[in-house]
C-alpha cells in the first residue's frame, strides 16, 4: 500500500517525506486552502527532488492551461482534480499527465457509482469525506460503503485518516485501495507536518 501525504507548504517537508520513503507529496494550488502551495513553494524547489518522491498537484476546477502549467513549472507527476471538472477535461488533462478523480462519499452505499462515467478518463480515483466545502474535513467516511466497488480502477483513500488509523486500514484493506492520503491530522499546524507521527504510520502500513 502507497501513501500519500498531502498539503505540503514546506521545502523541509517534502525533503523529510523524500528521506522517509513516502511514495507521493501533495501539493494544493487552490488558494482559498491555508494549505496553499503557490505563494510557499516554487517551482524549482519542488524540481530540484526529481524521482524521490511523487508529485501531485491538488486542483478545484482551475482552468487546463492553468493546470498544465502548474505541471510544467512544478514538475507535478500527477495531477488530483478536487472539484466539479468534466470528463472532457479530465480527458484533455490526461493526455498530459495521469489524473486522480476525486469523489465524495457520504450515506449512500452506492455513492461510488458516480465515478463511473469518469473510467475512461482517469487513472485513479481518490474517494474522500462528503463537506459542502472543496477540501479536508479532517473527518472520515464509513469505509465499509466501499465494500461493494468492483470498477477497474485503483483508488486512493482520503479523509480524516489519522495516526491511529494504520491498523484498521491493514484490516479493511480492499483489494482496489492503491494509496492512503493524509493530511490534516499529521499537522501540528495547517501546512506544517509531524514527521514522527508520518514515520510511524508509514512504518505499520507498510508492514
Amino acid at each position: 500500500m502507497k501513501l500519500k501525504v498531502c498539503g505540503i507548504t514546506r521545502r523541509e517537508d517534502l525533503a523529510a517525506l523524500a528521506d522517509l520513503g513516502v511514495d507521493y507529496a501533495g501539493f494544493i494550488f487552490y488558494n482559498k486552502s491555508p494549505r496553499f502551495a503557490g505563494n510557499k513553494l516554487d517551482g524549482r524547489t519542488v524540481r530540484e527532488f526529481g524521482d524521490r518522491i511523487g508529485k501531485v498537484g491538488v486542483f478545484v476546477n482551475a482552468e487546463p492551461a492553468q493546470v498544465l502549467q502548474t505541471v510544467k513549472d512544478y514538475g507535478l507527476d500527477m495531477v488530483q482534480l478536487h472539484g466539479g471538472e468534466s470528463i472532457a477535461v479530465c480527458q484533455q488533462l490526461r493526455l498530459q499527465v495521469p489524473v486522480v478523480k476525486v469523489f465524495h462519499v457520504g450515506d449512500s452505499a452506492d455513492a461510488y457509482l458516480n465515478a463511473a462515467p469518469y473510467l475512461p478518463v482517469s487513472d485513479y480515483f481518490l474517494f474522500d469525506t462528503a463537506s459542502k466545502d472543496y477540501g479536508g474535513t479532517g473527518r472520515q467516511f464509513d469505509w465499509s460503503l466501499l465494500d461493494a466497488y468492483s470498477f477497474d480502477k485503483p483508488f486512493f483513500l482520503s479523509g480524516g485518516i489519522g495516526p491511529d488509523d494504520a491498523e484498521a486500514v491493514q484490516r479493511w484493506r480492499h483489494p482496489l485501495l492503491f494509496a492512503l492520503d493524509v493530511n490534516s491530522r499529521f499537522e501540528t499546524s495547517p501546512g506544517v507536518k509531524d514527521m514522527d507521527r508520518v514515520a510511524q504510520f508509514l512504518q505499520t502500513i507498510k508492514k
